[in-house]
């Protein structure tokens, strides 16, 4: 279906529903009662769930104002809200958890708790060092980090400093530090926010909570607002997130969720498919609807994805009932290239393999740089990639690092612009932005090498390269004022610009995106699974990331891992034990 200009009449629930594969129509008709929708990689999930909201819009049962999407990223709800934009249904509301909770939490902290809200915290970092060093810890940035992303798991696992101790003893914790002495840290976290006045992002979902569970009157007016509520990647929910969501339905069954068990990769944050699993339990009277067709990836892709999850055999230690029957994907998309397969001696010829084969594809091939990514296992393994592309002359960008518009040179970047718009000048908004951003660095062509600088270098580009392409959008009427628009609308949304440049990204990050080309590397045991991955359900999560690297291929795909970390090392690497049954015999390999 064509998208809807602004003034047409919308669509119809007929036209809506044109296009729609028989299961997509399946779910995008089933507007009323607990849905749950298995969707495979690349089935068209966010394509199924946008139709069946304009559907319902359509056919006069939701109210858009009353319909709440609920996604993990700003990127996702930007797409969702753009597409039902696209659909003639504005005015739904598309929303993270942490957005959505945030939103009813500035509203009804007057009525439910009296006074201005708290401080939220941009970063947790000060307050956890301050808080260890009032205890006497030591600690450097990646220890605070560390201890981050325990307090942030313990939170949304609904742990206090009081409960938490026991369920620390199973956790990977920082260095020089016990459950005890974890706990404590928390304690201290907590204390200097109350002290200050200040919550951070997990307390938003625990305040929120509270309100509507102590405050019927709160209750009753967010449940009279919305009564339909759809939630993406469900099977990443955690359990706060869970709690919240119960307590915005209340006794109501209008719910429809969407996730796959087999893309389930951040349980170390405290995300679980369990809700996703027992749904069906949970809602015996709901229906259950298999999105299996992949419109992304060529058969070869596909089959190597199924074989890939096929393999999994469970551990004496795998907990029961945790893994469940993969979803096996058909391929639509006609026949393509085999998987290629490359064993190295060594790191540094792994990346300077990789980068020939990126700078062929661009160049021979015709791939679009931007169509490339090369995704690895640990953001450590990223700087050899990164300085073997800049010595064969291919531009990239790191994903996966600090959120674009919270980098420091664009924010100058954007500082400069607007500086630049309040000034009346003939010239094209082209010129103006990079003779603006050429006083922080930037230049027509890359710096040689990689690291900050060149990564302070793309971001700069990022910027230009989107005024370049506004501008001809445009067909050259385009003002410097009309940037400084888009960029606030952007901001607001954590909408950052597509950047020209083979993407470097880990797999966790890589969740969600999709490229014509992924090249897959360093896939030896130790990273491949990670070393630290020992119990049964640990194995099988790095199963399942590898599962999710395969499937962001849309056409070529390209598994590599080297023997040695360092050029003349030991060769006492082997190639991941995923690959056993999957990779051609190392004698045959490219």
């Amino acid at each position: 279906m064509e998208s809807v200009a602004e003034g047409e009449a919308p669509p119809s629930p007929d036209q809506i529903l044109e296009g729609l594969d028989p299961e997509q129509r399946e779910v995008a008709t089933s507007i009323t009662g607990p849905v749950c929708v298995l969707a495979g990689a690349g089935t068209g999930k966010t394509r199924a769930i946008t139709h069946r909201i304009a559907y319902g819009i359509a056919s006069g049962v939701y109210v858009p104002q009353r319909v709440l999407a609920l996604t993990f990223t700003a990127r996702a709800a930007n797409e969702m809200r753009n597409r039902l934009r696209q659909l003639g249904a504005p005015g739904v509301q598309a929303r993270t958890f942490h957005a959505a909770a945030l939103r009813q939490l500035q509203y009804f902290w007057p009525q439910a708790v009296g006074g201005t809200p708290p401080q939220l915290m941009a970063h947790k970092a000060q307050f956890i060092s301050e808080a260890a060093s009032r205890l006497r810890f030591s600690t450097d940035r990646a220890v605070i980090r560390d201890l981050a992303s325990e307090i942030e798991w313990a939170k949304v696992s609904m742990l206090t400093p009081e409960t938490v101790e026991e369920h620390l003893a199973y956790r990977d914790l920082p260095a020089g530090f016990t459950p005890q002495s974890l706990a404590r840290v928390m304690r201290g976290y907590e204390d200097l926010k109350t002290e200050r006045n200040a919550i951070d992002f997990e307390d938003v979902l625990l305040a929120t909570v509270a309100i509507l569970e102590e405050d019927d009157a709160v209750a009753a007016a967010v449940r009279q607002q919305y009564r339909h509520f759809v939630v993406d990647e469900y099977q990443d929910v955690s359990p706060l997130q869970e709690r919240l969501l119960r307590c915005w339905l209340g006794k109501r069954e209008e719910l429809c969720v969407v996730g796959d068990a087999s893309q389930t990769i951040y349980s170390f944050t405290g995300a679980t498919s369990r809700h996703l699993l027992d749904f069906p339990s949970q809602h015996p009277e709901g229906k259950v609807i298999r999105l299996v067709r992949d419109y992304r990836s060529t058969p070869q892709v596909v089959g190597l994805a199924n074989r890939l999850l096929a393999d999994r055999r469970p551990a004496k230690d795998s907990t029961p009932g945790s893994w469940a029957p993969p979803l096996e994907l058909r391929a639509q998309r006609p026949a393509g290239p085999e998987p290629e397969w490359f064993e190295y001696a060594d790191d540094e010829q792994e990346a300077a393999g990789i980068a020939e084969d990126v700078k062929d594809l661009i160049h021979r091939d015709g791939v679009p740089a931007s169509e490339i990514a090369v995704l690895f296992r640990t953001n450590g393994q990223s700087q050899a990639i990164e300085q073997a592309l800049a010595d064969a002359g291919v531009g990239f960008q790191v994903r996966g690092t600090e959120k674009f518009f919270n980098r420091p040179e664009v924010k100058q970047g954007i500082l400069q612009i607007r500086s630049a718009a309040r000034a009346a000048s003939e010239e094209p908004a082209t010129k103006i932005v990079r003779d603006c951003l050429a006083s922080l660095g930037y230049k027509d062509r890359p710096p040689a090498s990689g690291g900050a600088v060149r990564a302070k270098w793309e971001s700069l580009a990022a910027l230009v390269s989107l005024t370049d392409r506004l501008a001809a959008a445009h067909e050259g009427e385009f003002t410097v004022p009309m940037l400084v628009e888009d960029l606030a609308r952007r901001v607001a949304h954590q909408d950052a610009p597509v950047m020209d440049g083979v993407t470097l990204a880990s797999l966790h990050s890589a969740k969600g995106l999709e490229w014509d080309a992924v090249f897959l590397c360093g896939l030896s045991d130790g990273l491949m699974p990670i070393g630290f991955a020992e119990t049964g359900d640990e194995i099988d999560e790095e199963r399942r990331l590898l599962y999710v690297g395969v499937t962001r291929a849309r056409e070529r795909l390209s598994l590599s891992w080297s023997l040695s970390r360092t050029p003349g090392g030991r060769g006492n690497r082997r190639r991941s034990r995923f690959l056993k049954d999957l990779a051609p015999n190392a004698a045959h390999l490219g």
